[in-house]
């Protein structure tokens, strides 16, 4: 069975997953040197799943307006 158009998601690849796979966990662990060579692959610790945040665009201001408000407040 498929899934309708409507509940499809855009991008749905591109976003951060809350599991990892045992693999992916223990790469983790490799990079955050929590993990020892020998070690059991089965009931592995919890790891941080770090997810990007996207910057939003801060709002030029113009220094017209920042001159203006610095007029009036005097």
């Amino acid at each position: 069975m498929t899934i309708d158009k409507s509940l499809r998601r855009k991008g749905r690849l591109v976003r951060s997953r809350n599991v990892l796979k045992r693999g992916e966990r223990i790469a983790q662990m490799k990079f955050e040197d929590r993990w020892e060579e020998g070690q059991s692959p089965f009931g592995l610790a919890k790891t941080r799943v770090v997810k990007a945040a996207v910057g939003k665009k801060k709002k030029k201001v113009k220094e017209e307006d920042d001159t203006k408000e610095e007029t009036e407040s005097t």
